[in-house]
């Protein structure tokens, strides 16, 4: 099979050179320490997002209703606080960065001069980072402008409309599939440890230990908690009632109903505290 520098070589010559004038400009750019250093702190606001959340949960499992245990709610926790909407703008901000850097790794993978289906391969591996942290910054600064709702409102919002067709329900239950694929691809990442594939060796064992514990028991929760949104998503959509279709807030509600609920919602709890650690800690040990 041929690779993908093996047949871009075959385009004329002034298309060639636009391209790599192009692709040596987005180098430059992404190789500058100031724009590696803004990325960085995209990892520290979507720790801290995780952390509030895993928080919330925890709470929700000790039998505190307050407040949303959802990004929404992390965002109301961070408004609420002195700053806060200042720290909202920054950290949408640095989280944009952190998605087109992300994006950035995508296109250059795309262009590696191995085979196709290994690059294919690479750029699917960062365009997920690059959409989910991009959905995060729009997230974060339409809250910092004065809007956001909870997961649970916009799910059922946008569930509501599809559910009077058959079409309609088979997309809500394909969504709730796909949701618990992803989740089941956070549990596999932390079983396997392969999210230790993108980071730096650090020298320091009780670094690396705290990496790898934080990312393990992160990614599992994680998985978890996505896997119980699209159960929700797949429920609503068999019994044709948007009501039933839940953001990660109505998810982790739920759960705390069922037996054994609370102390799943403990351990997913404080497993999203550990991810958001584990954000913490990457955002000095990625490799840029």
């Amino acid at each position: 099979m041929r690779s993908i520098e093996d047949r871009s070589s075959g385009t004329s010559g002034d298309d060639g050179s636009s391209g790599d004038s192009i692709a040596d400009a987005a180098k430059t750019v992404e190789e500058q320490p100031a724009f590696q250093a803004v990325a960085r702190g995209g990892f520290l606001m979507g720790g801290l997002v995780h952390v509030l959340i895993g928080w919330m949960a925890v709470r929700l499992a000790l039998g505190d209703s307050g407040g949303s245990a959802d990004q929404n709610g992390a965002m109301a926790m961070i408004a609420q606080a002195p700053g806060g909407r200042l720290l909202l703008w920054v950290g949408g901000l640095v989280m944009a960065i952190l998605a087109l850097w992300f994006l950035l790794r995508t296109w250059f993978a795309a262009r590696r001069g191995h085979e196709v289906k290994a690059a294919v391969v690479d750029a699917l591996r960062w365009s997920g980072p690059a959409a989910v942290y991009a959905g995060l910054s729009g997230m974060v600064l339409r809250f910092a402008a004065g809007g956001g709702s909870s997961s649970s409102a916009q799910t059922q919002s946008a569930t509501a409309g599809l559910m009077g067709s058959g079409p309609g329900r088979a997309l809500v239950l394909l969504a709730g599939a796909v949701v618990i694929g992803i989740g089941i691809g956070f549990v596999v990442v932390g079983v396997t440890r392969r999210f230790l594939r993108q980071l730096e060796r650090s020298g320091a064992l009780s670094v690396g230990a705290a990496l790898r514990i934080t990312g393990i028991v992160g990614y599992i929760a994680k998985g978890l908690a996505l896997a119980a949104v699209g159960a929700l998503l797949g429920w609503a959509a068999i019994s044709a009632d948007p009501d039933r279709a839940s953001g990660l807030d109505g998810a982790l509600t739920t759960m705390a109903g069922l037996p054994a609920g609370v102390a799943m919602l403990l351990v997913i709890g404080v497993g999203l505290i550990l991810f958001g650690i584990h954000s913490g800690l990457r955002s000095r040990y990625q490799e840029m």
